[in-house]
């Protein structure tokens, strides 16, 4: 049985409260009180509300004085005072006395020992409790039974609005998060990534003050301990898919760290797309999806309870939170050596870049800081196609210090242990979004195989005349014309053209970092017209 907890540090009073309960009893609450459905694989269906993904205009951080001059205020990091976080935290707080049960679940963050978290979520809903469950590693009875303290608290009250007359709010949402009383506080929105996300904001923090690299990235490793890569990449250009590899071993998803031991995942689950899913292109996926998975914002038959999963009547995106041990090959503790190869995903709307290019370190220092991509329909509320769009260390939407504090510790590790840095498209071929083609998965899987098999770091290469990427030209078993992006178009001088307008807006936001990163890294990025 679960161990009783004392929750008056907190302030709940609720008579009921239900500590770390096994997926059974939550997916009867989450049927019986929240309108779940049990699909056909035997994964539970629910819906996220309003909200199906992030709010990132919505998301604060308390200044203060202890943390603010290392904080990165701008865009990323709105700035609250803690009056107004407090009374935040007292409305949520307030919401959750008002409810007849609450429920408690307690985990970890970090599969590193020596850099792991106790993280308790509080909140309202059995599918929060699930999806948390899933998220966060979980603890035996005898670690629960001595959990003691968290060191991080996350009060969940999605349901309830925040109050748009309190000072700096700018909707009835706000994702809240204090760094010295280590508490996030989330009102009106119910989508479960917040919580997700909310830890790993915690972990971007922390851990470079260790000297840990924090990394929005999947890991795999494989045959021996030498092998292991690390796929950066924002959600939706291919970390969970291609990192999901039957041939290799998931160490991760999506969040990680990489310290003087090698890398570890921060999480203890997956939280995969499910938009366009199938069992022959993501066998590993579509097989994780069963009793005990979170299936968020997905269509299924009311009769045969089977999932659609290329139906976007609710969102493009629908996700699926499961243990990463419904992976078959997850590597449990997930914790490996230092990686071989790191590789930068970019879903490249524009068309314009190589499928798979070999990097300098200098390149990567550059690529890292610029963090290119397309964000992707769905992942963020408002986004209906991919729009282009620059992530520093491709985790801009989490990061607390400065993209050179992180862009540093990146570059000191590559130097130490020799990894080499590649840049893989993963968006448009032959024209841009609405002309061109989406680079086929099959194409993809091949480039990493080759990385994996070190067939690619002697393969010929081809300098790329405007971004001065060395594109690899031969991969076994990928049609060559595909691997020079101007043979792929049908004219090339609209290519050209293309590309001096993205080259040129590399330049235009390097800007930001330019002066801190020295004239070496300036001059590896795409050449002036």
């Amino acid at each position: 049985m679960p161990v009783h907890v004392d929750l008056t540090p907190h302030e709940i009073t609720v008579p009921v409260v239900i500590r770390n309960a096994s997926p059974a009893r939550l997916y009867e609450d989450a049927v019986l009180r929240e309108h779940a459905g049990i699909v056909s694989s035997g994964a539970i269906a629910i819906r996220s509300g309003a909200k199906t993904g992030r709010s990132p205009a919505d998301k604060h951080l308390v200044r203060s004085p202890e943390s603010e001059r290392d904080v990165w205020w701008g865009p990323v990091n709105h700035a609250i005072d803690e009056h107004t976080f407090l009374l935040n935290r007292q409305r949520a707080i307030d919401y959750l006395n008002t409810r007849d049960q609450v429920y408690v679940c307690d985990g970890y963050a970090g599969w590193d020992p020596a850099s792991r978290l106790k993280i308790r979520v509080l909140c309202a809903r059995a599918y929060h409790a699930l999806y948390m469950h899933n998220m966060l590693i979980r603890p035996t009875l005898d670690e629960l039974e001595d959990f003691g303290a968290p060191d991080h608290v996350i009060y969940n009250a999605g349901q309830f609005p925040a109050n748009p007359y309190t000072a700096h709010m700018t909707s009835r949402t706000s994702v809240d998060l204090s760094l010295e009383r280590r508490e996030q506080v989330i009102l009106g929105t119910e989508y479960a990534g917040e919580m997700k996300k909310g830890v790993f904001t915690v972990m971007h923090w922390l851990l470079p003050g260790r000297g840990i690299l924090s990394m929005h990235c999947s890991a795999n490793q494989g045959c021996n301990d030498g092998d292991v890569a690390l796929f950066f990449g924002l959600s939706g250009t291919g970390k969970t898919t291609l990192s999901a590899d039957p041939a290799r071993r998931l160490i991760g998803d999506d969040e990680h760290g990489w310290g003087d031991d090698g890398v570890f995942n921060i999480e203890g689950g997956c939280y995969a797309k499910c938009i366009h899913l199938s069992a022959a292109k993501e066998p590993e996926i579509h097989r994780a999806i069963r009793f005990g998975t979170v299936l968020e914002n997905v269509v299924y038959e009311s009769a045969t309870r089977e999932v659609d999963f290329e139906s976007s009547a609710i969102t493009e995106n629908t996700r699926a939170a499961y243990p990463i041990d419904f992976i078959d090959n997850a590597k449990i503790p997930c914790v490996a050596g230092h990686p071989r190869n790191v590789i930068f995903l970019t879903c490249d709307a524009s068309g314009v870049l190589p499928p798979v290019s070999r990097l300098s370190r200098e390149q990567a220092m550059y690529h890292f800081l610029s963090g290119y991509t397309a964000r992707v329909a769905g992942t963020e509320m408002g986004i209906v196609e991919p729009q282009v769009a620059f992530s520093a260390c491709f985790s801009a939407a989490f990061l607390v210090r400065h993209p050179t504090i992180y862009a540093r510790l990146l570059a000191e590790k590559l130097g130490r242990h020799g990894a080499q840095a590649w840049l893989v498209n993963t968006g448009w071929t032959g024209g841009a979004y609405g002309t061109g083609q989406r680079i086929d998965l099959g194409v993809t899987r091949r480039i990493i195989d080759g990385i994996h098999a070190g067939t690619l770091a002697t393969a010929p290469v081809a300098r790329d005349p405007i971004f001065g990427l060395d594109a690899v030209t031969a991969v076994p078993g990928v049609d060559p014309r595909g691997l020079v992006p101007a043979g792929a178009w049908s004219d090339a001088s609209a290519w050209e053209q293309a590309a001096r307008k993205l080259a040129a807006r590399f330049r235009e936001n390097f800007q930001t970092y330019a002066a801190e990163a020295g004239r070496d890294i300036l001059e590896a990025g795409p050449v002036a017209n």
